[in-house]
């Protein structure tokens, strides 16, 4: 019997499922300082490490996802393409491709742009900021994303000035630091 490999979260996962999946503790300078449950690395604020992907297509507009409202961390709010916890000892463009593939059923080559450390505007999160390009129309994990679509810079940059509270803080932040990284090049 074929073996059938997990895509994204299934629905009979529990939030106890969830909150017991194992995250790597890291410092201030992102070093691995130990493993605890997500629930406990949550409810004590520690830091540890995640992946937020941008996904542009080819007319140079961003996809956005709006999260699934029975999600832990900013629910129902517009944030990144793709996010996720990396998993102990995996790495950072390991665990960028398979968010991609688990929430938007997508292998899309990734350029890592950025590393921010922990801070509140990142959830206390050591967090990497992957970009990529697609001709692929993303199949959003239903389980994670509530709906998605790709918008216009233009028309994103309206949003964020008028509403900026329809998206979560930490797509603001990192859409900030990707502006000034690309008003450098």
């Amino acid at each position: 019997m074929e073996k059938v490999k997990r895509i994204g979260r299934r629905a009979k996962e529990s939030a106890e499922d969830i909150n017991r999946e194992p995250l790597e503790v890291v410092d201030e300078k992102c070093m691995s300082v130990g493993i605890l449950s997500r629930g406990e690395v949550h409810a004590k604020g520690l830091y540890h490490k995640a992946v937020h992907i941008f996904l542009f297509n080819p007319k140079g507009e961003i996809y956005l996802q709006k999260r699934s409202y029975d999600r832990e961390e900013n629910p129902g709010l517009w944030s990144s393409s793709a996010s996720g916890h990396v998993g102990p000892g995996e790495a950072l463009f390991s665990a960028a491709k398979r968010e991609l593939m688990e929430e938007l059923g997508l292998r899309v080559k990734l350029e890592e742009i950025l590393q921010v450390p922990p801070c509140p505007e990142t959830q206390w999160e050591c967090t990497t900021l992957f970009v990529g390009v697609t001709h692929k129309n993303p199949k959003p994990n239903p389980v994670e994303i509530a709906e998605g679509r790709f918008y216009s810079l233009s028309e994103l940059e309206k949003l964020l000035e008028e509403t900026p509270e329809i998206f979560s803080s930490i797509f603001r932040y990192l859409w900030k630091l990707y502006k000034e990284r690309k008003a450098q090049e």
